[in-house]
């Protein structure tokens, strides 16, 4: 059997009219789905420990790097979401391009990007929450408010959280784009008010030495905020239910990507101007800032925003799952039974209880650093190999109609592999490890299941037997 073989976007296309979700997402949605999911984790919960660990007011450089990085890859990925309007992102993408294993190892990314970055969030969500709990003079058990690792039983709030919003997803994407909205109108009302208050605080002498760990501590910066840009990813999840993702798509992503990028230098620029650097290494480090400068009740209403934006970044993160895990099933590589959708609600509702379980195990017993570094990298796994995918069908579907078609392809893709391979060069050892021990089991189960219970494996056998 040929492990890499591929499947056509015209039977993926047909396939879905079969089990399709339903399309009830506007172009508006699709970008305020962008900004609930990059807007959150990096200015609210990593920037501070980037910061104080990596790059010090370097990591102003780290988030253009970054940020010019995913430049690259979304204008990629604007491409294929409207090329394959289909959930799935990066592994339908591989799919009907590089072939199945790799699609199945793309897969395998995705799932550890989604479910471990929302475990992260969940973490930085319950960091928020007792820390305005606490300015209120409520001061929660450790043993309920932290992991193990760090002397806890339990991060309760952080199982809590996860729980209702797997309950608001399987009621379905309509309710949950409603609430985003809200969210993220909250969100960025924090982050304004922000920089409101502290930036008039700025002290330049604060960025001296600007890169006090050097050009390499603004790369590891990078590829530690690199999680911060998940959303992209998370966006072209959703274009199976987008009401014209020939046109939506690439207003999403784009977007998302202009006006996160700029609130997240400004942000950066203000919290490392009014605070040492060296003192950020806090999962709150937003309201941190704002409590030294003597704004308590700024900083709990900074806080509370905070705790709204970190909340869409976890519930998008967890639709994003998924909706990549309900393409694999439709196309055989996972059970199928556990992609049936919801008679009522339309949505994966297995799916989502399952990754709504995995998410709250993890981040009820994991600590943030190690989830948001294996986070990265899986993302950029994800993003190295669509670009591949997109230089490909460029090659082998030219005259394929192309909604949307990414400029200087050639030039743009090899300049996006390039950064890619460069920050992901920078994660630590450890993660690397971690990662290869996951990516085996994945092997280890496409050769045990995946393989022969493909629907595509299964069509070509009964292709070739009749």
């Amino acid at each position: 059997m040929n492990i890499f073989r591929t499947k056509s976007i015209d039977l993926m296309l047909q396939e879905t009219k079969k089990h399709s979700l339903v399309k009830s997402l506007g172009a508006l949605d699709i970008l305020l789905i962008g900004i609930g999911v990059i807007i959150g984790t990096g200015i609210f919960v990593l920037t501070g420990v980037a910061a104080a660990k990596y790059a010090g007011p370097g990591l102003m450089l780290s988030f253009v790097l970054a940020g010019l990085t995913v430049a690259f890859v979304s204008l990629a990925y604007s491409e294929l979401a409207s090329m394959v309007p289909i959930a799935g992102s990066a592994y339908t993408y591989t799919y009907t391009s590089v072939g199945e294993f790799v699609a199945w190892l793309v897969g395998c990314g995705l799932v550890l990007e989604y479910t471990v970055g929302a475990s992260a969030v969940a973490g930085g969500w319950s960091a928020y929450l007792t820390g305005i709990l606490k300015s209120a003079g409520i001061h929660l058990p450790k043993a309920l408010t932290a992991v193990p690792a760090d002397g806890g039983i339990i991060n309760l709030p952080a199982v809590a959280i996860t729980l209702f919003l797997t309950f608001l997803l399987v009621r379905g994407v309509k309710e949950s784009a409603k609430l985003n909205k809200i969210l993220v109108a909250v969100k960025l009302g924090a982050i304004f008010l922000f920089l409101l208050l502290a930036g008039p605080k700025v002290d330049p002498t604060n960025w001296t030495p600007f890169l006090p760990y050097g050009w390499a501590g603004v790369s590891a910066g990078a590829a530690v905020i690199f999680f911060a840009y998940l959303g992209i990813d998370s966006i072209a999840t959703a274009a199976e239910e987008a009401k014209n993702p020939t046109r939506d798509m690439p207003i999403g992503i784009l977007g998302s990507l202009v006006v996160c990028t700029i609130l997240y230098i400004g942000v950066t620029a203000v919290m490392t101007g009014t605070t040492p650097y060296t003192q950020l290494d806090t999962a709150e480090p937003v309201t941190f800032v704002l409590r030294n400068l003597g704004y308590n009740f700024g900083s709990a209403i900074v806080g509370t925003g905070a705790i709204a934006g970190l909340t869409t970044v976890l519930m998008v993160m967890m639709y994003a799952q998924s909706r990549a895990f309900f393409a694999m099933s439709r196309d055989g590589l996972i059970p199928s039974k556990l992609g049936k959708i919801h008679p009522k609600f339309g949505t994966p509702y297995r799916l989502s209880i399952i990754v709504g379980c995995a998410v709250s195990i993890m981040s009820g017993f994991t600590p943030i650093h190690v989830v948001a570094e294996m986070c990265s990298i899986g993302t950029l796994f994800a993003f190295f190999m669509s670009i591949i995918g997109v230089m490909v069908l460029r090659k082998t579907k030219p005259n394929m109609e192309r909604p949307f078609k990414c400029p200087g392809l050639f030039i743009i893709g090899p300049l996006a592999l390039i950064f890619c391979a460069f920050v992901i060069s920078n994660l630590p050892g450890q993660t690397w490890i971690n990662f290869s021990i996951w990516m085996t089991i994945g092997i280890v189960f496409y050769f045990v299941y995946s393989r022969k219970n493909s629907a595509l494996n299964k069509s070509q056998a009964s292709s070739n037997n009749g």
